[in-house]
């Protein structure tokens, strides 16, 4: 529509009448004009008409000699008014009779002395009848002969108004009758003028020039009456047509909009029509109306200068504006409420609402289609019932995985990536609603995004803690599941920037969580192979293989995650592998010596190889610790033992989170003397910094190794502890000197 908002007033205003002027009867309430509804007004009037004109009669009364007794003539005259009085009041003529034919029925009794005078003065039945044209002005009325009847009556209006100022009235009581048989059919006039403009948009019509002429009669009425006369009279007393006018289109354009299903009920039940026909029915109605005035009507009264484009528009909108409320008040649910705004937002206002680009805009704007309260009524009505569809959605989407996760096999791979239908769902969801508010408001689009931050913020640990209480946690889901929640956290936040930040948290920390699941289960299932470390039978078989298979199965699954998480993943899995089999190390079930502990040296820098070589073929980022295991077996396998104290600056400066508890549980791998321990002991409490390693380790990003590794206080550590610097840990001294 044209409306540049999107509200309406409430009822369609109704014109004050202004004060002084008689209140007129509406136009259009009814073909013939309904006596018995104005009888109230016209009786008060006759009793104002009698008395002024009871007032202009000569003080002396007629100086005129007359054989007749004046008591009769007072008496006959009497009888005449009030028999005219009663036919008014108590009688309602038939559809097509004037009441000035009604009144004509009772004949006047007057003298027969004064019938000259009679004749000379009163406006009576015989000049309601035109000679020329043999018609009253009754018929001309009924026939919509307005102009016509207008002049007539005008006549006759000017005559009685000179009757009154050139000659006293003999007789006020046939004065006022007269007098109210012209105010009668101005009346009349004015409802057939009423009829003449609901009709309009009838489908019969009605003609162009007819219209032309209602719009000169009533340019004509304000002309012949500018102003109220003084002393409140009847006569000449404005009508005000043109507002009486507007009041008629206001009414037609109220009766054409009930037409749109009318009896009906938002509420679609068999065999009626709902609320989304019911607004397609009313847009039907006002577009073929408001184009058929702009096509016929608007050329036609533009003629006699009224503006009848502006005039229907206003009415339209007003009228439309009602419907709409009274549509709200019965609609129920969410889908009907967003009919009624799409539908305001949309379809209503929009500029092609009317297929009419060249239609002209009202010099003022049009008021909002819906008030202000009704418009945020409607809204708020809408968000809450918006607010418990979407838990019910986030509700059927868990409700959807859970039964896949009874069913049998893991989720499907898509372009490289496991997949799960979470996050497809999720963005339909949010887009779908988000979408449908912005075509409404922006309000509504912000409040929108609001409701389905907070319903996937409560979601998402919900759906957590059902799948890892579900038991089926494994490895291809839970890769699936950390794909899902990176896809929503980088694309809703992108595509929605400055509303989703609160779902940055819950949805990384499910991705945390997911991924310490996984973590989990590969520890559970490698920890019991590191046991097969640094025995016996490790010098002589390969029990490094097994171990480093299953880390290759695990790492398969990471390939199909998302890459940001599959390497941190990664590098956990490298680290772990890494620390799990230096703490074997450190916490040997059996101390070799000579020989063996050199060939233990070897098989660990094989391992530490094979290892590396692994998490490089795998992707691992992690190239910080693949020093960490060569650094203790060649302190393990130095034969010059001077080189020991480089080999161990080394893997200090390497790694600042190694303590001295783990110096010393090497050092008592490698069985040196007691000096030279004590030596090598000095020397590396310089390079801790009295145990700044930590803060080092803190400083250096996720570089955490040693720290983790707990190390038993067995005998030999304990030993050289000892003899190199006595209880410097808070270890328990021996009991018994241990046999060098």
């Amino acid at each position: 529509m044209l409306s540049p908002q999107k509200v309406t007033p409430g009822p369609e205003p109704q014109s004050p009448r202004e004060s002084g002027g008689p209140a007129a009867p509406a136009w259009g309430t009814q073909r013939s004009i309904s006596v018995v509804e104005n009888k109230d007004h016209h009786v008060g009037t006759i009793r104002g008409i009698l008395h002024r004109a009871r007032s202009w009669a000569s003080p002396q009364g007629p100086t005129r000699a007359t054989k007749e007794d004046p008591g009769r003539r007072h008496r006959a005259s009497r009888r005449s008014l009030l028999l005219s009085l009663r036919r008014m009041v108590d009688q309602s003529p038939a559809a097509g009779q004037s009441q000035v034919t009604a009144v004509q029925e009772e004949p006047s009794v007057v003298s027969s002395g004064d019938a000259k005078q009679q004749a000379a003065l009163q406006v009576g039945p015989e000049e309601l009848q035109p000679e020329a044209e043999g018609k009253s002005v009754a018929d001309l009325i009924t026939e919509w002969q307005v102009m016509a009847a207008f002049k007539q009556l005008r006549g006759l209006e000017t005559r009685l108004v000179a009757e009154k100022t050139s000659n006293p009235v003999e007789d006020p009581t046939d004065y006022v009758r007269r007098v109210m048989d012209v105010s009668l059919h101005y009346d009349r006039l004015a409802n057939e003028m009423g009829a003449i403009v609901r009709e309009t948009l009838a489908p019969e019509g009605v003609p162009a020039a007819m219209l032309t002429e209602l719009a000169r009669v009533v340019r004509a009425e304000e002309e012949a009456h500018p102003a109220p006369p003084a002393g409140g009279d009847i006569l000449l007393t404005p009508r005000h047509w043109r507002r009486q006018w507007e009041d008629a289109v206001r009414r037609s354009a109220r009766e054409r909009v009930c037409l749109a299903g009318a009896g009906a009920t938002p509420g679609a039940t068999e065999g009626e029509p709902g609320l989304a026909q019911i607004l397609s029915e009313l847009g039907g109605v006002v577009r073929g109306d408001l184009q058929k005035v702009h096509r016929e009507v608007r050329p036609a009264y533009e003629v006699a200068g009224l503006p009848a484009w502006e005039t229907y528009l206003r009415a339209f909108h007003a009228a439309v504006g009602q419907r709409l409320q009274e549509l709200a008040r019965d609609a129920r649910g969410c889908e009907q409420l967003y009919l009624l705004l799409d539908w305001v937002a949309n379809v209503y206002g929009s500029p092609d609402f009317l297929d009419a680009r060249d239609l002209a805009l009202p010099e003022e704007p049009l008021p909002p289609l819906l008030a202000p309260d009704v418009w945020a009524q409607l809204e708020s009505d809408y968000t809450r019932f918006l607010e418990s569809k979407i838990a019910g959605y986030f509700d059927r989407i868990l409700q959807l995985e859970q039964s896949g996760w009874a069913a049998s096999g893991g989720p499907e791979e898509l372009q490289g990536r496991y997949r799960a239908p979470l996050s497809t769902d999720i963005h339909m969801l949010v887009a779908e609603h988000v979408k449908a508010s912005s075509a409404i408001s922006a309000e509504l689009e912000a409040t929108t995004l609001r409701i389905c931050a907070r319903e996937i913020r409560l979601f998402v640990p919900r759906f957590e803690k059902a799948l890892l209480e579900s038991g089926a946690a494994s490895e291809p889901r839970l890769g699936a599941y950390i794909n899902a929640c990176e896809e929503l956290r980088t694309s809703l936040l992108a595509r929605f920037p400055g509303m989703l930040e609160e779902l940055e948290k819950p949805l990384l920390a499910a991705v945390h969580s997911f991924q310490k699941h996984l973590l989990q289960g590969l520890q559970r299932d490698v920890q019991p192979l590191f046991r097969s470390v640094f025995i016996k039978n490790w010098l002589t078989q390969d029990t490094l293989g097994p171990l480093m298979d299953k880390v290759k199965a695990f790492a398969y699954h990471l390939t199909l995650v998302a890459p940001p998480v599959a390497q941190e993943t990664l590098q956990e899995v490298h680290r772990f592998v890494v620390r799990e089999y230096l703490a074997q190390v450190l916490r040997p079930s059996v101390r070799f010596r000579g020989e063996e502990r050199v060939r233990g040296a070897q098989r660990m820098s094989e391992d530490a190889q094979a290892i590396s070589e692994a998490f490089r073929d795998l992707g691992s980022e992690s190239t910080w610790l693949n020093q960490a295991i060569p650094c203790v077996a060649e302190i393990l396998g130095e034969t010059y033992k001077d080189d020991i104290r480089r080999h161990l600056e080394t893997l200090i400066r390497s790694y600042p989170d190694i303590r001295r508890k783990h110096v010393l549980a090497i050092l008592a791998l490698r069985r040196l003397g007691h000096r030279r321990n004590r030596h090598l002991l000095q020397h590396s409490q310089g390079l801790l910094g009295g145990g700044n390693g930590a803060a080092g380790a803190e400083a250096t990003h996720k570089r955490v190794l040693f720290e983790e590794i707990l190390v038993p206080v067995s005998m030999d550590v304990l030993s050289t502890c000892i003899y190199c610097s006595p209880n410097r840990e808070g270890l328990p001294a021996p009991s018994v000197r241990p046999a060098p």
